[in-house]
């Protein structure tokens, strides 16, 4: 085999290999991610989550607070009237553990309104971060 020969092979086999190359920008030649699938199923709703992300600071934690602020002042009078008996002791007792799960509540829904905020976010960092994740392979494939 003549080096022209072989220099035209190894050209050949090189434009295969890059025409074959797995894109992670776009579907394959098919058309669809998998055999027999329709659309990409990976699908967010931005508009969704911030409707969501609104119920919760404009509804539920205002709701939330007033339900809790609500029970206070009656609960500190029962208290008081049963100051000295078991009853008063266990209301206070009760008293203390609705303000805990108050505050776990509060806190559970500020962190979902925030998580809903931020999904958006997450997903564009992820595909930054994914594609620097490849910057040295393109650079060895530039290279070639």
């Amino acid at each position: 085999m003549s080096f022209e020969e072989e220099w035209a092979q190894q050209k050949q086999t090189v434009a295969e290999r890059q025409s074959s190359d797995m894109r992670l920008n776009q579907l394959d030649a098919g058309g669809s991610a998998s055999p027999g699938a329709g659309a990409p199923d990976l699908a967010t709703a931005p508009a969704a989550k911030k409707k969501a992300a609104n119920t919760i600071e404009t509804r539920l934690e205002p709701g939330t607070k007033q339900a809790a602020d609500a029970a206070d002042e009656p609960t500190r009078v029962a208290v008081a009237e049963f100051k000295g008996w078991d009853t008063g002791a266990g209301l206070k007792k009760a008293h203390e553990h609705w303000d805990t799960q108050v505050k776990r509540l509060m806190g559970r829904l500020s962190g979902e309104k925030a998580a809903l905020r931020n999904t958006s976010n997450l997903f564009a960092g992820q595909d930054v971060t994914i594609e620097s994740g490849f910057a040295p392979l393109r650079s060895k494939v530039d290279g070639i």
